[in-house]
Order: structure tokens, then sequence, then C-alpha cells
């Protein structure tokens, strides 16, 4: 002989002396890992590539009440999870969400669920998406809500942060109601300032306090004329009040992240002829995301990256350069700018108001005012629950959301005396285990969107959904990463006619008297669907 033969490669023996075995598992795919949602993002993409919409959307509906505004804002990172990435392009995982979400208001779809028997009743403070989406499960999980809400509109931030061309109002108000159908009552303009004399009361059995950032930060800048300075929440709550705020031709806006992005193109829409962004690092380092950006200089924002603002006079502004230092840091260069400016708006981060739970005797606070709560949302008081963007955590709708569902599970099981465990999750499968033998390449539909002159126009919705056929299609880009989709390769591959088919929806089997071990099912299985495992291992693992 003039060499070893190699089976490590596959894992396998042949025949009697088979030492390894294939096995049907169901494994995590990135996109169900990512989302701070919890869905089940490639069982719904599975029933749309089926055409079965309305079925797709009551599973989507299983952990996320609002498909249509995910579908919309969203910062899907599902998307930069998925494996196809590496084929071609990642599927457009929330244009087909929100295709789902609009066709069930276009179609009247009601949410389908068996509440049990024995709840109680819940107050939640706040009507942002996590107040809302705690709400949606607890009604799930049969329980009565009362959501009081210090504010005019249900919707929080969505609502008063996300200008309309981002999220219209006519769907994100259609989804809140879907939530008052199912039985959620919402009560507006109603502060809460006593926790403790509301649940009493109201005849409450627990709480759950998702107040939203409201509050912007504030920096100390020099200035002489504070009439046209203006914080970033309360600009976009007065626009979308309908408020004259008379801004002027050249407007300023200060900070670097989402809000301050909306900001400037909401100036912009508003009139001003110059609506520039003073921000000191550098693009690389902004919070805000990338296409934020780009589509704020697509509609003639300038983008001013390294500088900080050092003093305010009238209508003028002197602004500093700032360099960054060998750690990437910014540093002051001592050069300054004057610029010309008629408002200065400010956009350097947003805090929660969480001064009216201190007198709440056990909840404890970080340095910076968020919440402190346990694994189980609950705060140091018992039987008050905490989420969204008041507890610790990245700030965002989808997060927020998730919070509410997290919680509910846990005010559930605490309301009935309950332990509640989430369920273990399977090892996630990277691209690398994946075996695409066929044909993937048809990379993704864009969406369509207006022109930048056309956006200018007003706050009409920028970008456009999908088609039936578009949504379709996308969906079928799926390449069900983990799980079995029946595509017959294992059936046809196996050399010993050792596969059972079930039938369609049931899978496979094996006839292990027959198998002797070959991997060859295991080395074509497109999705890695299939793993070899010791030859000891109880076949029962099989799906």
């Amino acid at each position: 002989m003039t060499g070893n033969l190699d089976l490590t490669k596959h894992d396998a023996g042949t025949g009697a002396h088979r030492s390894r075995k294939p096995v049907y598992m169901d494994f995590l795919p990135p996109c169900n890992h990512a989302c701070p949602a919890g869905e089940d993002i490639q069982a719904w993409l599975a029933l749309a590539q089926n055409g079965e919409y309305e079925a797709a959307w009551q599973k989507l509906l299983e952990n996320n009440p609002f498909p249509a505004i995910h579908g919309r804002v969203c910062y899907h990172p599902c998307e930069t999870s998925c494996n196809r990435a590496y084929t071609d392009q990642e599927v457009s995982i929330h244009a087909v969400e929100r295709f789902l979400g609009d066709l069930a208001m276009e179609k009247g779809w009601k949410p389908e669920f068996d509440a049990p028997a024995g709840g109680k009743r819940v107050l939640i403070v706040g009507a942002g998406p996590s107040g809302l989406s705690a709400a949606y499960h607890l009604i799930r999980l049969g329980h009565d809500v009362e959501i009081r809400e210090a504010g005019p509109f249900a919707g929080g931030m969505i609502h008063f942060g996300i200008p309309a061309y981002r999220m219209p109002r006519k769907e994100l108000n259609q989804e809140i109601q879907r939530v008052v159908d199912m039985g959620a009552r919402i009560v507006l303009d109603c502060r809460v300032d006593d926790i403790e004399q509301a649940k009493a009361e109201g005849g409450f059995d627990a709480v759950f306090v998702a107040v939203g950032a409201h509050l912007s930060k504030n920096i100390d800048i020099p200035s002489r004329d504070a009439r046209k300075m203006l914080d970033a929440v309360s600009f976009l709550k007065s626009v979308e009040n309908g408020e004259d705020l008379k801004l002027g031709r050249r407007v300023a806006i200060y900070g670097g992240g989402n809000t301050a992005m909306d900001a400037a193109r909401t100036a912009k829409r508003l009139g001003a002829e110059e609506a520039v962004i003073i921000y000191r690092r550098d693009r690389a380092s902004m919070p805000a995301h990338d296409f934020e950006a780009d589509e704020a200089i697509e509609e003639g924002v300038k983008i001013n990256w390294l500088r900080t603002i050092k003093e305010i006079d009238c209508t003028t502004m002197t602004v500093e350069v700032m360099e960054l230092d060998e750690n990437g840091r910014p540093q002051p260069t001592g050069r300054t700018e004057t610029l010309e400016t008629d408002a200065l708006i400010m956009a350097v981060g947003q805090e929660t108001d969480t001064g009216f739970l201190k007198q709440v005797e056990g909840i404890e606070f970080n340095w910076d005012g968020t919440v402190i709560v346990g694994p189980n949302m609950m705060t140091g008081a018992e039987g008050v629950f905490a989420g969204g963007d008041m507890v610790p955590s990245e700030r965002s709708v989808t997060i927020a959301t998730g919070h509410g569902k997290k919680a509910a599970r846990y005010i559930d099981a605490w309301l009935r005396g309950e332990s509640y465990k989430p369920a273990a999750k399977h090892p996630i499968v990277e691209h690398d285990k994946l075996q695409l033998w066929y044909s993937t390449e048809a990379p993704k539909k864009a969406q369509g969107e207006l022109s930048p002159e056309a956006r200018l126009g007003g706050f009409d919705e920028i970008l456009q959904g999908y088609s039936e056929k578009e949504a379709l299609f996308e969906a079928k880009r799926c390449l069900s990463c983990g799980n079995c989709f029946e595509c017959d390769g294992c059936y046809g591959s196996c050399p010993e006619d050792a596969i059972i088919k079930l039938g369609k929806g049931k899978r496979y089997l094996y006839d292990y008297d027959k198998c002797t071990g070959c991997a060859a099912c295991f080395e074509q299985c497109p999705c890695h669907a299939i793993e070899m495992v010791d030859e000891n291992t109880d076949s029962a693992v099989q799906e």
C-alpha cells in the first residue's frame, strides 16, 4: 500500500463495522437566534413560501404581535446573520414580514389562540412597544390587562420618535388597535406616579413598568441665545403634534445616532434649506445605521464628522475640529470653525424617567437611572416587573417587544405560582455546515422607494412593500438552515434504501438494519439536518 485510508472525513464505517450512524436533527437557524423578539423566522417563512400566508402570519404572531410595524422599523439583525449572504445576498426577511402584516390588515385576519382559564389582573405602565407586547402576550395567556399611558397616543417612541416616512401612522394604529380588540384596555393621558397605590386601588395582581426613553440628555454648551435650541425628542414630538416650529433656513443637529438623522431629515421636510449634522467622531464610529446616514445624505443633509460644538452666539456657532488618536478616540485640536445657524437640535441620547419608582421599596437602580431586574424581569419589589428602555440593554423597538413577551411569560408563571423555564436552544447552524449542492443563485428583490426629490415634499413612506409575487419569491430564497425541508436528497442518495419517507410534512426515518453508515445522506444534506453520531447513541433522537 502506498497510503492510508482516511475515514475521518465522513465519520463513518461500513456494514457490520459501522461506528457512526446518521440521525435527523433540528438545529437553530442563525436568523432565529439573532431575533430580539424571539420569532421562529424559519417556520413562518416556510409557510409563506408555500403560499400559506395566513398560517405564516399566525405563526409569526406567536412571538411578535406587530409584523407590519417591525417589517418597517426593525433593523433586522436576523438578516445580518443570514447564511444566504455567503451565497449571494441575505433573505429580505423584514420585507416578507411587512407583506404578511399588511396583508393581514387588508384581509381582516384575527389572532387565533386559546387563552387558559384562571387569569389575573395586570397593570402595565407605558403604551410603547414593550408595554403593548406584554399586554398582547398576557391576554393570550389568559389575563386581564389595563395599560396606562401618560401621553395622548399609544405607541410610545414608535409614534413620537420615528417619523411617518419610516412608520406611517395608519399601519401603526391598526396594529395597536388589534391589541385593544383582543381585550386590552388603554387609558391615555394617565400618568402613574405611585405604583403601589395604583396597584392597590385597581385590584391588580402584578405590574409591568415599561416607560420609554423620552427624556433627552443634556450637555453644557455656552450659549448667549438659547431661544432656538431644541432637544430632538421634543422636536419630533412637536412635529407629530402639528406645531409650527419656525426653524429658519439653517438648522444644525448635534449627535450621530438614528434620532439625529431623523431630526435632520425632518427639518429638511419642514423647509430648512440647510440641515447640518455635527458629530464628534468619524462615520465608522457613529451609532446611526449606515442606511440612515445614506438616506439623509441623499436628501441633502450635510454631515460634519469630527466636530464638536464649543459655543453658540445668536446665529453663529463655534465648532472645534477633532482628530482621532492611535486608539481611534477623538481628541481636540484647538482649531475652530464658525457655522451660521438659525436653530440647534440636540440629539445626544435619551434617558428614561424612573424617578417615580424610587419610592417603591426593593427597587434598585443603576448609575444611569435604569432599573435593575432579575432574569425573570422582576424588580426587587415582589410582583413589579420592568422592561424596555428602562432596563439595561440596547434600545430598539424589537428589543423592547421581546422584553414584553419575556416579561409576560414570567408574569404568567408568577401569577399562577409556577416556574417558567425557556426551552433549551439547539446548536446554531453556521454557513460552513451547509452542503449546497444545488444551484442557489437568486439575488434578493430590492424594495421600491421614493426618489430623494419626491421625499422632501412631505412625510410619505419611503420604502414600498412587496407584491405577492415578490414576497413569495423572497420567502423561497430561505435555505432552511439546520432543519429538514424534505428535498428528498437523503432519500435519493442512500445506496442501501435505508431511508423511509413518512409522507409530506412528516420527514423521514432511518432503517438502521440496512444503514451502513456510509454518510452519503449526511454529505448531501443541503441544510445540515442530518448529523453523524456515535453508534451507541439512542436512535430516538430522530425527528
